[in-house]
């Protein structure tokens, strides 16, 4: 007697668990579908019925797993909770429902939920003021059955009054609905027999709501007027329906298992764990096989959404793709992108030439060496001019079958050859076919849908898109890269330019003065300058490192070296010098930038103008200025273009540069350029740069003004 009765503990336990587990698996079923209905609800009040009703749900089910692990709940407690989430199903059906059930029926079954609720305070009071005595658990049961049966009725009206279309949106909802209330039904007329709930079916409860939350939400996802948009993604319903699979698989195995064991006599033990042993290695067969996963993914796709892909999932994968390109490797990394979508295990990429012909251009994962069929499609074959006009995807396998299906186009041989070759795709640039993607047959199960086909024509366009900006990146950089060398040249030209005008003043002055002694001192100083420039010149060409001789010296000579070589030319200028302006700089380079500034001044001005250079000591720089009477920059010129390399207002007699090297060439020794000019009247250019001791015994030197007319 005490083992049995121990048997009959143990049993009871273990169905406490069972309950405990069952409950605790729909509280959480129920509370996250209703977590999802929340977050995507739109304000209509199907949708708040729906919510509340499957909140309500999954809220009860928790305090009845809690109930199972040793948390009370009184009868009344009890009562209510099993009325109140009946009520709310109904009133969601009734909300459903809307014109498609019988007004009466809607207010009928309403009113027998509402009266439910009303009956456990009701039964109290009739208890307290002892009129009558109310037997719990009998008007549990009746309530349950009553709102059982109302609430099938109401599931009836709902389905049998819609339309085809409304039914196809709804069933899943339906039988739902009529689970829990079924389930309910016979629970409750169990217990109206044996005056008692039964345990086993009690426990099991749990497990029956959690079996309804996918048609729910399925539901909610396929009816849009309940204005919910329910979204599970693809990998959520995947991984989610491997776990109950592999769990009903187990679960199989195991009672397997026990009946091996049970009824394999003196073998049993180790026939059960040679059971248990094969049934493992058949599992990680299945789950590591990858043709399994595709046919799960495709029923998935077909039977749980509208559309073939997660569209955010693949769009983003191929941007990323995408963007992993490493250098020369764009046209293979837009060929795998493609392909990848698809799980195709290959594509080549053919791009059209200056000459019209498209070649291939990049292969993936294979290369084109490895493709020795492959072969260029002039621009007026049939293949090329079908995309052009069409803008098609082409099946290759049903071109093979049905060549009436694309106009009975003449396509390569060795296209139609390549048996393992099915899809070709257009990359179109605006309207404009500037290539095609041919990919391998993917691993079935694949059919060519609507949907890869609309999918295929975007994801063309983009990659068509991508190379051509590739391509304008690469032309721009070797459009620099000229431009690098054509500024080079504009500088050295320039630099040419003024030693050539120096030696032309020799040449030209030599018949006159060649008698002239100081004459042919200023020539061969006039030409060891020129050298000077030249062997400057060569040695930036060679890309010389040497680092630029700077030394100390007085601005004031060196302006008076400056207008000495530009007195040639008219008007001639003057200058106003303080000695004593020592600065660090490069002298042959200073009188260069000093001299431009001079000339610009004399090209500005007229004969009968004039142009003035200054040089004056300020206790921390010195400064030159030049100013002319000439005719002026406005300020949106001095702003814009003066100091803009190759921009010249001199025609092709100027390189555009002169200012710009001026100006860097101060701001490298820390100075600074400052222009103000006003049209018509005139301009001042001046610069200013740091000022620093000079040699010994220059302060002895005279700082009176010089003036040179």
């Amino acid at each position: 007697m005490c083992g049995a009765r121990i048997e009959q503990l143990v049993h009871i336990d273990t169905l406490n668990a069972f309950g405990v587990l069952s409950y605790l698996l729909g509280a959480l079923s129920f509370l996250v579908v209703a977590g999802l209905m929340l977050a995507s609800w739109r304000g209509h009040i199907r949708g708040i019925a729906l919510i509340v009703a499957a909140g309500f749900t999954g809220l009860w089910a928790a305090a009845l797993a809690l109930h199972g692990a040793g948390m009370h709940i009184s009868l009344v407690g009890l009562y209510l909770g099993e009325v109140v989430q009946d009520l709310c199903w109904i009133v969601a059906l009734a909300s459903v429902a809307g014109a498609r059930a019988h007004r009466a029926v809607k207010l009928v079954s309403i009113f027998i939920g509402v009266s439910a609720v009303a009956a456990a305070p009701l039964s109290w009071l009739l208890e307290v003021f002892e009129v009558f005595y109310v037997n719990g658990t009998a008007l549990l049961s009746r309530a349950q059955l009553i709102c059982s049966m109302a609430g099938l009725v109401l599931v009836e009206q709902l389905y049998r009054n819609s339309t085809h279309s409304g039914r196809q949106s709804i069933k899943y909802f339906a039988i739902g609905v009529v689970a829990i209330f079924a389930y309910d039904l016979f629970l409750y007329s169990q217990a109206e027999l044996s005056r008692a709930v039964s345990l086993e079916a009690w426990n099991a409860r749990g497990l029956v709501l959690a079996f309804t939350v996918p048609l729910m939400a399925l539901s909610a996802r396929r009816t849009p007027d309940w204005s919910l948009d329910v979204f599970v993604s693809r990998q959520a319903v995947f991984y989610a329906s491997t776990f109950l699979v592999v769990g009903a698989y187990l679960l199989v195995t195991s009672i397997g298992g026990i009946y091996v064991r049970e009824f394999g006599g003196e073998w049993g033990r180790i026939g059960q764990l040679v059971f248990f042993a094969g049934a493992g290695v058949a599992l990680a067969g299945f789950l590591a096989s990858g043709t399994l996963r595709r046919h799960a993914a495709v029923f998935i796709n077909k039977h749980f959404y509208r559309n073939k892909y997660d569209y955010r999932i693949e769009w983003l994968r191929f941007v990323q793709t995408l963007s992993s390109t490493e250098d020369g490797e764009v046209k293979r990394t837009a060929a795998r992108a493609i392909a990848q979508i698809f799980a195709s295990p290959g594509a080549v990429l053919f791009l059209r030439e200056e000459s019209g012909e498209f070649i291939p251009a990049a292969a993936w994962p294979m290369h084109l060496d490895d493709l020795p069929y492959l072969a260029k499609v002039s621009g007026n074959e049939d293949l090329p001019a079908f995309l052009r006009k069409t803008h098609w995807i082409i099946d290759l396998e049903e071109l093979r079958v049905a060549p009436d299906t694309y106009s009975n186009i003449e396509v390569p041989l060795w296209l139609l050859d390549a048996a393992d070759l099915r899809v070709v795709a257009p990359l179109l640039q605006v309207d404009e076919l500037t290539g095609f993607i041919c990919l391998y047959q993917p691993p079935p199960p694949f059919e060519l849908t609507y949907e890869d086909r609309d999918l295929l024509k975007t994801v063309g366009r983009h990659v068509a898109t991508y190379i051509a900006q590739e391509d304008a990146s690469r032309k721009l950089a070797e459009s620099r890269q000229f431009e690098a060398y054509n500024r080079l040249t504009a500088f050295m030209m320039h630099d040419l330019k003024n030693s050539i005008a120096q030696l032309k003043l020799v040449v030209e002055n030599s018949a006159r003065h060649k008698h002239n002694p100081e004459f042919i001192d200023d020539s061969i100083a006039t030409i060891s300058n020129a050298v000077d420039r030249m062997s400057r010149l060569i040695e930036q060409l060679r890309g010389s490192n040497r680092v630029e001789r700077a030394e100390t010296v007085d601005l004031a000579a060196l302006a008076h070296a400056a207008v000495a070589r530009c007195r040639a030319r008219g008007p001639e200028p003057q200058i106003r010098a303080e000695s004593g302006s020592w600065v660090r700089a490069n002298p042959e380079r200073m009188i260069a930038v000093i001299e431009h500034i001079i000339r610009n001044a004399q090209d500005a001005t007229g004969e009968e103008g004039r142009v003035v250079v200054e040089v004056a000591a300020h206790a921390d720089a010195a400064e030159l200025s030049v100013n002319d009477s000439g005719c002026g920059m406005d300020p949106d010129f001095v702003r814009d273009r003066l100091f803009r390399p190759f921009d010249s207002t001199k025609g092709a007699k100027g390189m555009g540069i002169g200012a710009y090297q001026a100006r860097e060439y101060i701001r490298s020794l820390g100075g600074s350029v400052e222009v103000r000019s006003t049209p018509g009247i005139g301009t001042s250019f001046s610069f200013r740069l740091p000022r620093v001791v000079g040699p010994r015994g220059s302060e002895e030197r005279s700082a009176a003004t010089v003036l040179i007319e």
